[in-house]
């Protein structure tokens, strides 16, 4: 069974890096191979190869039946659908934007279920409420650099690939679900508490309510998982009535108590939280695990932690084999994992478990495991990694899990008393006042990381090995050497002489000129509310990059160029600021200015002059060259602006040329693509964009001029990268990083 779980596993784990699922054809070929080999029963080899084959076949017919549904609805003009309402209406929440889970499409059932997104402007949908909606479809689609988030894969994880544009709407049934009632009745006990919003995350899972702020701070304290429903809190929720259940049982004779009983109500427990917890992805594997556990333990199985950790995922991945896509499934894989090794490889001495005086002892000793052995994910899904953690869950951990989850469960449990419930409410928000109180002193722990330092994710795996061996006693200059190459450790230096990257911002403009480690920004992308594609996407890419900006060029004043200076301007205050705008704290970036820059020359051919405002045919247009090679960059000049331009027709020319405009129709004129003659044109752009920006005319217009042409809206982070003879670009998409659930891409509108 257990080589046969592993075989299954690593079959599944593929569909992490296929660039392409496999075809129908080759898929039927190879579960044919794997029954061939089921025959040959006395080989072991080969029914483990057997079960390899099925599971890679099982994951990649589950993979391509989910990119079938996606590409089946977005192809429709309009898709007559009944969908559920799945998000939850919570008061003062900021909600534009509604989970809905089709249930039928054009009167067929539809299974597994496929989720969307799609913007409500009508009255306040509450869950459970069933619509008839006619419906159209594009896939989820999402900016992509390198250090960031990738927003597709998570929506293909979580069956969630589609964002809909309701046509129109009817209510078939308006009534609110149980879970929306549940949710209501104790969002009335606790609307006016301080910490409404980490309450109803903890009972609920529900997180809308959770400012950017105090996201970013349980990150930096390294408590991020507390505030989801992770394992450990629905654990507590079946041991909590487990225990009440014994507690029921005490007093009974003897022959009414038995262990089977309690085991069983705390199970049918578990299931009812899940449930309320919305049955999201976390939840149901832990619901898997414990109900595992359960069998296990009925039927008396004698087994190891690790056979138990493998069956589970083994489940998991059989009952979705795109959970393997999941980073909160890793996350929950690795945490379990790492509990088991830390127990079994570095123990403490038995005598700390004799009396209950040395539990500080035992947590500490916990927390540590943990917190060493977790780095490789907090480095691999936070891009940092923050000294203070351990003291932050030392501190938070207890109060949270041993005391506000439980009076939680309790309030919910007695919600029927409403004066109990209220006061219970009332004890969980002061615990986690207490939970919360050293958190912003211990966020200054928070270190960011880049990929060059990845390889110091696998350090404490390292010194709980060499505690385990005494190497550090047995070989300590052999132990000193590995420490030192870590430390010592530099990737190969690149042959590239400089480079520019089109960060993928969406609608918006960023360029990264770098060379050596330090860089040139020319634009800062949008503004969107209380967030920016700065601190979205341009920060996660130079920090993970390691890149300094010692320049910053703003093109113009426009939204989409601006917005995020002022992120840039905190992050690198040593930076200078040019543009045209008339701005004490700007330097002039006006028509014949030139610059040097760690080797490169920049040169200012447009606007003649600063303005309050400046406009898009007030662009400042830079052209940089390293002698051989150079790159115009046009911000949103217009026609108008293009004309003025070929008055310096000797200046133009350029190797790359950053497509003005976004590729409006507007903007590149046919004379300026003749003057330029560049050899590549890229564009920023954002994928159905509401300006169906570039324009098919403008594309066609390159190409004709046998001007390759790309943008960020197919490719994601496009790079150029220019050597001593010759010059390349790759897109994240094609080439950086091709993946199979890029598919969506395809699909045209």
């Amino acid at each position: 069974m257990d080589s046969a779980a592993i075989a299954l596993i690593l079959g599944m784990l593929p569909l992490l890096f296929l660039p392409q699922l496999p075809s129908p054809l080759l898929l039927a070929g190879l579960a044919i191979l794997a029954l061939l080999l089921w025959r040959q029963v006395q080989q072991k080899w080969c029914q483990l190869l057997c079960w390899l084959l099925l599971g890679f076949v099982f994951a990649a017919l589950s993979a391509d039946a989910l990119m079938q549904q996606m590409a089946s609805l977005a192809n429709r003009q309009d898709a007559d659908v009944i969908v559920t309402v799945s998000s939850v209406r919570l008061e003062g929440a900021d909600m534009p934007k509604v989970r809905l889970r089709i249930e039928q499409i054009s009167g067929h059932r539809v299974f597994p279920a496929i989720f969307f997104t799609a913007n409500w402007q009508g009255e306040t949908l509450c869950a459970g409420q069933r619509l008839a909606m006619k419906v159209r479809f594009r896939p989820v689609h999402s900016s992509l650099n390198e250090g960031g988030f990738d927003g597709q894969r998570w929506a293909v994880a979580n069956r969630q690939p589609l964002s809909g544009y309701i046509r129109s709407a009817r209510i078939i049934d308006g009534h609110c679900g149980w879970r929306q009632r549940v949710i209501d009745r104790a969002d009335k006990y606790i609307s006016d508490l301080p910490h409404r919003d980490i309450l109803l995350a903890l009972a609920f899972g529900e997180r809308a309510l959770m400012s950017s702020e105090t996201r970013e701070l349980f990150i930096k304290t390294g408590i991020a998982h507390l505030m989801a429903i992770s394992g450990l809190h629905i654990s507590m929720s079946a041991v909590l009535i487990w225990g009440l259940v014994r507690l029921v049982q005490y007093p009974l004779p003897v022959r009414y108590i038995g262990y089977r009983l309690p085991l069983l109500i705390g199970w049918f427990a578990m299931l009812i939280y899940v449930w309320l917890a919305g049955a999201q992805p976390p939840a149901l594997r832990t619901a898997i695990a414990l109900s595992l556990w359960l069998v296990l333990r009925l039927r008396g199985v004698i087994c190891s932690s690790w056979q138990i950790l493998l069956w589970c995922i083994c489940l998991i991945l059989l009952s979705d084999p795109i959970s393997v896509l999941s980073d909160s499934f890793w996350l929950s894989v690795l945490a379990v994992a790492a509990l088991i090794f830390w127990f079994e490889w570095a123990p403490l001495p038995a005598y700390f478990n004799l009396f209950w005086f040395w539990a500080p002892v035992r947590w500490l000793h916990i927390q540590l495991g943990m917190t060493l052995l977790l780095l490789p994910l907090q480095f691999g899904l936070f891009n940092g990694v923050t000294w203070t953690s351990l003291p932050a869950n030392l501190w938070a951990v207890p109060i949270i899990s041993l005391l506000s989850v439980p009076l939680i469960l309790l309030a919910l449990m007695l919600s029927f008393i409403p004066v109990l419930s209220a006061i219970l409410w009332w004890l969980a928000d002061i615990t986690v006042t207490w939970a919360l109180w050293p958190l912003p002193w211990l966020e200054v722990g928070w270190l960011r990381i880049g990929a060059a330092l990845m390889q110091f994710s696998a350090i404490g795996w390292l010194m709980v090995v060499c505690w385990r061996f005494h190497w550090w006693r047995s070989f300590p200059s052999g132990c000193l050497a590995v420490l030192l190459c870590g430390l010592l450790w530099r990737d190969r230096q690149q042959d590239y002489r400089w480079r520019v990257d089109i960060i993928d911002v969406g609608h918006g403009l960023a360029v990264l000129i770098e060379r050596k480690g330090k860089a040139v920004i020319y634009d800062s992308g949008d503004l969107w509310g209380k967030t920016s594609a700065a601190e979205r996407m341009i920060l996660p890419y130079l920090h993970w990059r390691q890149v300094i900006v010692e320049q910053i060029i703003i093109s113009h004043s426009h939204q989409d160029h601006s917005g995020g200076l002022a992120v840039l301007q905190a992050a690198f205050p040593q930076a200078s600021v040019r543009s045209p705008l008339s701005d004490q704290d700007h330097l002039a970036c006006t028509k014949g200015q030139r610059w040097r820059w760690n080797g490169l020359h920049f040169q200012v051919l447009w606007p003649p002059q600063q303005k309050k405002q400046a406009g898009n045919n007030d662009s400042c247009i830079v052209r940089v060259d390293d002698g051989k090679y150079s790159v115009l960059l046009t911000g949103d000049i217009e026609q108008r602006g293009e004309q003025e331009l070929l008055k310096q027709r000797s200046a133009l020319s350029a190797t790359l040329l950053q497509v003005p405009h976004h590729g409006s129709n507007t903007s590149s004129s046919p004379p300026f693509l003749r003057a330029v003659a560049p050899k590549l044109a890229v564009a920023s752009a954002a994928r159905y964009n509401a300006w169906r920006l570039p324009a098919e005319k403008i594309v066609k217009r390159y190409r004709e001029n046998n001007i390759t042409w790309r943008d960020t809206a197919h490719s994601g982070q496009l790079s150029m990268l220019f050597f001593d003879n010759d010059w390349q670009i790759k897109g994240f998409r094609e080439q950086l990083n091709p993946r199979w659930w890029y598919f969506s891409m395809k699909i045209e509108q």
